[in-house]
């Protein structure tokens, strides 16, 4: 048990790195839809090219997309919309038509005010005398406008669509009946009818007409709520399958076309298995199976980490991060598709690989969107198609982004993601149908949807650079701009240093592409791995500007200890300001193990018989580790030899640049980092063109 815990205690981060994956695939597993998925792929028009498939029960064949949506089309022509009667109407205008009549009666015959009748007394009481002029008259326009109500004046605008010959259901009195539209009035008809009306005097009639125009109103309107609730009630009564499939009868033959027809039917017997209830050992047969493959997929990538990218899987953070992407991508993939399958093409996929470009290189970002987008196609509906269109769409994003700092290339980047949406998703369609009668435009659109939404991968980054704890390219080229407050002071108080990091940031650059090595990084590390000469900046040849020398006035052991304080000082003043630590790695290893040789063979010639401790004069190190390091040792080293240098020509720099990279090669400075033979001479070549240049040396002649 103690052996036990010696080790879990010693390989502690290695156990912890296993054990977030082992996280994310509990996380996946859980996330994943919990029921059977149906194991065959198949395409309208394409060879059934699987085994003979026979029903292993019964179950009803669905109507395809396209004959719901003529059912749907004749139920919505067909529909009746329904009117509302109301009675109440005829009689509110009825009495206003007495009023009016009455008041319009004693105004033009100048009669007394004690003979007129109302409403009431006229059709009710039956009070006054039915044989004169006046009560006749009043009885003809009432009769008259009854006869119009009792017709119906329909409202025909609003939410209603008239249509000529349209049957309806007219409610009246509690009873729904079914007659034509082109059965009642309208305003004006009834205008017209009441215009016509020839039985009277032109004193009748230019005394009766204006008050019977004036009482229409209509009494039959549209009743859009019961009409849409008949007409959903209708819809959602359509009867999505016809026809019944039996247990034991084929369904399609190995190399048999897959029809119309027996693409229904094999999309009937998917949505009917997929969606069967399972007993409780087929549900854990089926969660083993997801653990299994999701597990050999995670394996892939953390045995692809521990190939090629030993570094990556040797941080914690860096892990944590690749890992948080995979995680992010299919937990809203699982999201989305319990909401709606068809919108998962919404979904911005290509933002995965584009984040992981910028905090590692192309081979990883590759890799984990391959693995993310082969777990999330365990899931999704057509997986082939869906895998073929993502993995091409994120390679194109990955080689189209080259330095994420240029704004210009993200939004050329989504250009060309969306472009290649469309191609391949056309290409598919018409592969399927051998026609673009089946593109289905709201699938575009979401592609083009998704593609954009590739943008948001900028404040992306710059939340999982503050999560994680990680720099990116935009960082970087902020770091690097000299008007921060940092290098301000380099330039303020060590001039000489801050031109001095200048010129080896430049060379440390050109070594950076020279050898396909990290350049921006190698720049901004170039840029402040002097800063610890802040400290003591007199104390460093390239900022005295007189003869006087701060080292004549103290013992060499003590010289040397202030000049290698200058990577320990650098450390700390970077912490102080916040400097990532992939720049703070600059800062520790540009000298790596090598020894203050001025300040030792001083030392050794003015005490020959002391003993002579040589860590008191070697720079703590570690050595380089990374391609970027090495690059930065080589580039200081050679630009400050160069300066000792009082008659630099072409020859003199050549000599130079061999004696100190060959020295620290001996000295074995470059034993931990991936660098070549190969490189290294590149890089000598490079660095003796450009000093030469600096210097303006030229080769005598």
């Amino acid at each position: 048990m103690k052996n036990i815990l010696i080790k879990i205690r010693n390989n502690h981060e290695q156990l912890f790195r296993i054990f977030l994956f082992l996280l994310t695939l509990a996380i996946i597993i859980y996330v994943f839809p919990k029921q059977a998925k149906f194991k065959y792929e198949f395409t309208k028009g394409k060879p059934w090219m699987h085994e003979t498939i026979i029903a292993p029960f019964d179950f009803s064949i669905l109507k395809s997309v396209d004959e719901i949506k003529i059912e749907q089309e004749i139920i919505h022509s067909e529909h009746t919309p329904i009117f509302n009667y109301n009675s109440d109407i005829f009689l509110l205008k009825a009495e206003d038509y007495i009023i009016q009549f009455e008041e319009k009666w004693v105004k033009d015959k100048n009669v007394k005010k004690d003979d007129k009748f109302t409403f009431s007394n006229l059709f009710k009481k039956r009070k006054i005398d039915n044989s004169t002029r006046k009560y006749n008259l009043a009885v003809f326009g009432y009769d008259r406008l009854q006869a119009i109500f009792e017709k119906g004046i329909v409202q025909l605008h609003g939410d209603f669509e008239y249509k000529k010959g349209l049957n309806v259901l007219l409610k009246k009195g509690g009873i729904a009946e079914k007659t034509s539209i082109d059965q009642f009035l309208s305003i004006s008809s009834s205008a017209n009818e009441i215009n016509l009306i020839d039985n009277l005097t032109d004193e009748e009639y230019s005394f009766l007409i204006p008050l019977l125009l004036s009482s229409l109103e209509h009494n039959i309107t549209y009743d859009k709520l019961a009409s849409e609730a008949m007409l959903q009630s209708d819809l959602k009564n359509i009867n999505n399958t016809h026809g019944l499939i039996v247990a034991g009868q084929v369904i399609v033959s190995k190399g048999e076309l897959v029809t119309a027809e027996r693409y229904q039917k094999l999309f009937s017997l998917k949505q009917k298995y997929e969606g069967k209830k399972w007993n409780l050992l087929a549900y854990y047969l089926m969660l083993l199976g997801q653990i299994i493959l999701v597990g050999l997929s995670l394996l892939i990538l953390f045995l692809f980490i521990k190939e090629y990218r030993v570094e990556v899987l040797n941080n914690t953070t860096k892990i944590s991060m690749i890992l948080s992407v995979i995680l992010l991508m299919v937990v809203i993939s699982s999201l989305v598709l319990s909401v709606n399958l068809n919108y998962i093409y919404i979904v911005p996929f290509c933002i995965g690989p584009v984040i992981l470009k910028v905090f590692f290189d192309n081979r990883i970002a590759l890799f984990t969107h391959m693995i993310t987008i082969l777990i999330i196609g365990f899931i999704v509906p057509n997986g082939f198609e869906f895998v073929f269109l993502q993995l091409i769409a994120g390679i194109v994003s990955i080689l189209s982004v080259l330095k994420m700092y240029k704004r210009s290339q993200l939004f050329m980047s989504v250009a060309k993601v969306i472009a290649v949406y469309f191609v391949i998703y056309i290409s598919l369609s018409i592969t399927h149908d051998g026609s673009f009668v089946s593109l289905d435009v709201s699938i575009l659109i979401q592609l083009a949807i998704s593609g954009a939404l590739t943008l948001f991968a900028y404040p992306i980054i710059f939340l999982f650079e503050k999560i994680f704890s990680l720099v990116s390219d935009v960082s970087l080229l902020e770091l690097t701009d000299t008007n921060s407050v940092l290098l301000r002071q380099l330039s303020e108080e060590a001039p000489g240093t801050f031109q001095h990091s200048l010129q080896v940031a430049n060379l440390a650059e050109m070594g950076a592409l020279e050898i396909g090595a990290n350049a921006l990084l190698t720049r901004a590390g170039a840029i402040y791995h002097d800063v610890g000469k802040l400290k003591n900046p007199m104390y460093f040849i390239e900022n005295q500007s007189s003869d006087l020398n701060p080292h004549d006035e103290i013992e060499f052991d003590e010289s040397a200890e202030i000049i290698i304080s200058h990577v320990l000082d650098g450390i700390e003043i970077a912490k102080d300001s916040n400097l990532p630590d992939e720049l703070i790695d600059f800062i520790r290893t540009h000298h790596g193990t090598t020894t203050v040789q001025y300040f030792y063979k001083q030392f050794i010639a003015d005490f020959p018989k002391e003993d002579i401790d040589v860590k008191a004069f070697t720079y703590p190190g570690p050595k380089p580790f990374s391609k970027e390091t090495v690059i930065l040792m080589m580039a200081d080293s050679a630009e400050a030899s160069s300066r000792s240098l009082k008659n630099p020509t072409a020859e003199n720099i050549d000599v130079l640049i061999e004696r100190v990279i060959n020295k620290q090669i001996e000295d074995g400075q470059f034993v931990n980092a991936d660098i070549t033979l190969k490189e290294i001479t590149q890089l000598k070549k490079l660095f003796k063109k450009k000093l030469v240049n600096i210097h303006h040396a030229r080769v005598e002649y």
